[in-house]
């Protein structure tokens, strides 16, 4: 028998003020007309919470039972729901609007990052690449070949080759001792020095310079890892020393520093190039990378010279041997053509072991040997850089300003006293003697200074130095070339009363053998002064020439004067000072001259010490060619028609016969006497 079921006990309602009571939730019946009678405690809620809403509320439905009863039924009212608290809900709030603000600040990083991108990718794409590149790009300057030096027929006096410079990458090498061993036979090196520079391990190693071009083909054959080749140029002088004081020299970097290389550096030089290659930060290539030529390198502009080279290798070789012979410290040797002022030959020769220091000093030696022992080539070209004291050879101003007043004819007749004092000081000739009269003609063959010193006084102080300047000393003479000397006058304002003595026989100024040889050039050519000339012409890259303007000239005498001189200038060789300079065949007009050194350290002159010269110009009927030759301190013979005079000769007779100059119509009688007793004079 089932018991019966019993309704469930009421909860009792929760008493006030007891802690930890809770109301339960208020029961509603379910009348159709009335509310339920039952009452039920309210709950206590927060201010301002809103009430759970009692439209349509849940009923729970009563549990059946299996006995009926006339009891109404009780049905439990639904469980209200409890309010979160107050300090819940405001937690939740702002951790919500956290939330949406870091969304909104991740969209925005993400946009902004979208932006960049943008902006490296597509709109300074360009221009971040260019600077990447930057970085990895290096700048190799390729020198362009230097322009040639050529002397009149083409011959190269110098030039410039193409070479490699050989450069390894260690850091792209596997195989260093291979690699050397196959690398040392081919730079003419060891094999361990080869290895050890590939062992470095610096990326960047220079294992040769200026590598001829046969042999860097054969290094580029063999593809040799981590060897990259750079252009480079060498400068070759076929000839040696041969005019090495005139077409000068260039330094290790391939840049003139002396003469013609140093004078015409912009138009020999070009204009280098640039080869690009890229490297990393520690100058190592990068791998797969070729090099890029930037700017094409534009080779020089070569120079052709007036120089003649075979009669320059004899004017080389007959002064070097004179300066050996009579144990000059120096010489100096000069050829140019009459009428253009062309240079032919232009040689500065000093012999080795001099003292450079003291009262006469020797000039500087470039250490390159002449090809005569114990004569190197000097350092700089004496010609135009080293002034002196010229001696006789200055008498011709003397003679031409007195001609060109019409003060004296070759036969003017003057009484030579055996010396004269002037203002205290005592002049005489090189050779003692009586009181003599002497011709014009005879006092310039015989080279009297005191004959010499009469005739001037007839000029007068203002027309000498103005005849001394309009003979061209003093002045530039139109080469430009480094270091060129206008030498030292006399002026009016430190005129002193010896100089009317001293002067006329060529002391107290000072010139430059090619100053000296432009005025006796300009009595050969008729009166007209002839600037000199050493480069005619210009030579491109692909051979195109092009010739220099011609030298430029003026009138310094009337032809009539310098013909007169002309006469009496033969005279100085056939019964005069310079009998050693006749050539067979030939008719030869010049001037001696024999100058006291003026000492270095201190004031005065250098006892026993002289300069030796001689100039003149041949044929004397027709002149083609003029020449002067200067010989420092000879010893024991030091005048200039022992030593001097001799070398002119040499030189001067392989000039005519090289040029193929015709001999003197008949020649001269006694200039051919002069001749074959020096001939004789020679071969004993």
């Amino acid at each position: 028998m089932t018991p019966p079921t019993q309704a469930p006990p009421r909860r009792p309602a929760a008493r006030p003020g007891r802690q930890g009571a809770t109301n339960p939730p208020a029961r509603r019946t379910t009348p159709t007309s009335t509310r339920s009678s039952v009452r039920t405690a309210a709950p206590r809620t927060a201010p301002n919470r809103k009430k759970p809403s009692s439209s349509n509320p849940k009923r729970r439905s009563p549990q059946p039972t299996s006995r009926t009863t006339s009891r109404r039924p009780v049905e439990r009212a639904p469980r209200r729901q409890v309010s979160a608290p107050k300090k819940a809900i405001d937690t939740i709030q702002p951790i919500g609007k956290r939330i949406r603000f870091l969304k909104i600040i991740v969209v925005c990083a993400l946009a902004v990052m979208v932006l960049r991108v943008v902006d490296l990718q597509v709109l300074r794409h360009g221009q971040y690449q260019q600077d990447a590149n930057q970085q990895l790009r290096s700048t190799i300057t390729v020198p362009a070949i230097r322009g040639g030096i050529f002397d009149r027929n083409g011959a190269v006096l110098a030039m410039s080759v193409p070479t490699k410079e050989i450069i390894a990458d260690d850091f792209q090498i596997t195989q260093p001792v291979q690699e050397a061993i196959a690398l040392a036979p081919l730079l003419g090196q060891s094999a361990v020095k080869v290895e050890a520079q590939l062992r470095r391990h610096t990326g960047y190693v220079v294992l040769a310079t200026h590598v001829a071009s046969t042999t860097a083909s054969k290094i580029a054959h063999n593809h040799f890892p981590g060897i990259t080749m750079v252009d480079t140029s060498k400068r070759f002088v076929p000839n040696g020393a041969l005019g090495a004081s005139v077409i000068g020299v260039t330094n290790a970097a391939g840049v003139g520093a002396g003469g013609l290389e140093y004078q015409f550096q912009k138009l020999l030089a070009g204009s280098n190039g640039t080869t690009t290659l890229l490297e990393t930060p520690f100058g190592v290539s990068v791998p797969q990378t070729k090099a890029t030529t930037t700017n094409a390198a534009v080779p020089g502009t070569g120079i052709e010279l007036t120089l003649d080279q075979p009669l320059q290798y004899v004017t080389e070789q007959a002064l070097g041997q004179e300066i050996a012979s009579s144990h000059a410290l120096s010489g100096t040797a000069i050829v140019m053509d009459t009428r253009t002022g062309q240079i032919l030959s232009m040689a500065s020769l000093v012999a080795t072991g001099q003292p450079t220091t003291g009262p006469v000093p020797a000039p500087l030696s470039s250490g390159i040997a002449s090809g005569v022992p114990g004569v190197d080539e000097a350092m700089n070209n004496l010609a135009v850089t080293q002034t002196y004291e010229p001696g006789s050879v200055f008498k011709l101003v003397t003679f031409s300003a007195a001609l060109s007043q019409g003060l004296i004819t070759p036969t003017t007749a003057f009484a030579i006293p055996s010396q004269v004092t002037v203002d205290g000081s005592v002049f005489h000739d090189a050779e003692m003697h009586g009181a003599e009269s002497l011709s014009a003609e005879q006092i310039l063959a015989q080279s009297s200074n005191i004959g010499t010193y009469e005739i001037a006084n007839k000029i007068g102080e203002t027309s000498l130095l103005s005849q001394v300047e309009r003979l061209g000393f003093g002045q530039p003479t139109g080469l430009i070339f480094p270091g060129e000397s206008n030498g030292l006058l006399m002026t009016q304002t430190a005129w002193q009363p010896t100089d009317m003595a001293a002067l006329p026989i060529g002391q107290v100024d000072s010139a430059t053998p090619m100053q000296v040889l432009d005025a006796y050039n300009a009595v050969a050519n008729g009166g007209i002064f002839v600037n000199p000339q050493l480069v005619r012409a210009t030579v491109t890259a692909n051979g195109t020439l092009t010739k220099n303007s011609p030298s430029s000239h003026r009138q310094v005498m009337t032809p009539a004067v310098a013909a007169t001189l002309n006469t009496m200038l033969q005279q100085v060789i056939t019964s005069g000072t310079g009998a050693k300079a006749a050539i067979p065949g030939y008719v030869i007009a010049g001037k001696t001259g024999t100058a006291s050194i003026p000492n270095a350290t201190s004031t005065g002159y250098v006892a026993g010490a002289y300069n030796a010269s001689f100039v003149g110009f041949a044929p004397a009927n027709n002149p083609v060619f003029s020449a002067i030759v200067v010989l420092q301190r000879p010893t024991p013979d030091y005048f200039g028609g022992d030593v001097g005079a001799p070398v002119f000769a040499k030189i001067m007779s392989y000039a005519l016969h090289r040029y193929g100059i015709p001999t003197s119509p008949g020649g001269s009688g006694a200039q051919l006497a002069a001749a074959t007793k020096n001939s004789t004079a020679e071969s004993t």
